[in-house]
């Protein structure tokens, strides 16, 4: 029997008998199954709104949602006898969803009064799958900037630093611009130098590769040396590769502050392979990223390696915007105040956007288990979550007030200093 006729027939099962929940998911799944996910949505709704802790109908909701995820990506045109779709549906498919289904599905956001429509979702992809160079991780990066959430200063300067020159070649060359060089991204942490390095390297089309202490340390004497060299030489290989030293002040500490003649000779490897004395660094786009950039040793910042310093400072609204809705979209929500959220989630770091969002679902998880009925998550959910979870960027600004007032050698931190008087936490 095709899929048709046995559509048709569990449809007039169910005008039969409307009140079976059974057959509506019933019909909901081979709905599915035949690629009509609308119609399946509808049928989930529909015992949804007189059940709306039936696990089963939500469970198919969400995949019928999923099954539409695809489709709605699709930038081709749309068959002539079907309508196109409006330019709200292109941009958020699950809201145009929400819209048709709002008279028996609670909302996912609670929308404010004046809003004109939904709060736009949106998120970063994830990266792409890479290959090996030898026993190093060369990856291909699948992140563009519009995917990093607010952050202006920092897209701007990265334009001016990488991005601009490798865009106009002409102009490159006019203007006598290399392609080499590096850049330094200070903050605190869980604010995203990893998320924009990887953003980097995707705008640019390079490859991206990450380099910590545990890819360079080994015990043996000279191998660590070795192993930094082996790094930086596979980056020349993938050239343009962007290659991102993550905790530089572990590698390239203050070496009037280390004690080991082992990691002083390493940190000058360092230096070595940024200059680039044995090899040409050209397409190689250095990017380190510290918490503690007063720990880094002041030769890692000279010019013609990391003389560029940017501040990653904790996400602005936009960006905590973003980062909430990327946390809960494939989670059961109703009736949340997005922009309540961003208004009480000020200084946190998208690490405690992420783990404010994980214990509000928590809350939810434990009263459905306690209750035995499933329910969705809610705003008084947040409500008790950020009871518990504070910012954990205090710390960091507390150490960074000290450092911008006392040893801010040749203006270093004065887009620290000009942030903190920003927020009135130094006069």
């Amino acid at each position: 029997m095709s899929d048709d006729n046995v559509i048709l027939s569990l449809t007039a099962a169910v005008e039969a008998r409307p009140d079976d929940p059974t057959l509506r998911l019933l019909l909901g799944g081979v709905l599915v199954d035949a690629g009509r996910a609308v119609e399946a949505l509808a049928q989930a709704g529909l015992v949804l709104a007189h059940d709306p802790g039936n696990v089963a109908a939500q469970a198919l909701m969400q995949r019928a949602l999923n099954a539409n995820a695809p489709a709605a990506a699709d930038t081709g045109a749309a068959p002539p006898d079907e309508p196109q779709p409006s330019s709200q549906e292109k941009a958020d498919p699950l809201a145009a969803y929400e819209e048709e289904l709002s008279p028996v599905v609670p909302p996912r956001y609670a929308v404010p009064e004046k809003a004109a429509g939904p709060v736009p979702a949106g998120g970063p992809l994830e990266p792409a799958s890479g290959e090996d160079d030898r026993r190093f991780d060369v990856e291909s990066s699948g992140l563009r900037l519009a995917d990093v959430g607010g952050m202006a200063d920092v897209k701007e300067r990265l334009e001016l630093a990488f991005l601009g020159p490798m865009r106009n070649p002409e102009l490159r060359r006019l203007y006598g611009k290399s392609l080499r060089g590096g850049l330094m991204l200070y903050g605190p942490p869980g604010c995203g130098k990893t998320f924009i390095a990887r953003a980097v390297a995707g705008e640019l089309g390079a490859r991206f590769m990450s380099l910590s202490i545990v890819d360079v340390l080994d015990m043996w004497l000279g191998n660590s040396e070795r192993n930094l060299h082996e790094l930086f030489q596979t980056a020349r290989r993938n050239a343009p590769c962007v290659l991102f030293l993550d905790e530089v002040d572990a590698l390239g500490q203050k070496r009037s502050h280390t004690n080991s003649s082992s990691m002083r000779t390493v940190g000058n490897q360092l230096l070595a392979e940024l200059d680039g004395v044995d090899s040409d660094n050209e397409g190689v786009f250095v990017l380190a990223a510290t918490n503690t950039p007063w720990q880094v040793d002041p030769a890692l910042r000279r010019p013609g390696r990391l003389d560029r310093m940017v501040l990653v400072l904790p996400p602005d609204a936009d960006a905590r915007e973003t980062i909430i809705d990327r946390n809960l979209r494939d989670r059961p929500i109703a009736g949340i105040d997005l922009p309540k959220l961003v208004a009480e989630t000020e200084d946190f770091s998208g690490a405690d956007l992420t783990h404010l969002c994980e214990s509000a679902a928590e809350y939810a998880m434990a009263d459905s288990i306690r209750s035995g009925k499933v329910r969705m998550i809610e705003q008084r959910d947040f409500a008790r979550a950020l009871k518990q979870v504070r910012p954990s960027t205090g710390p960091w600004f507390t150490t960074a007030r000290n450092v911008a007032m006392f040893a801010n050698e040749g203006g270093a931190y004065d887009d620290l200093i000009a942030y903190l008087r920003k927020r009135k936490l130094l006069r």
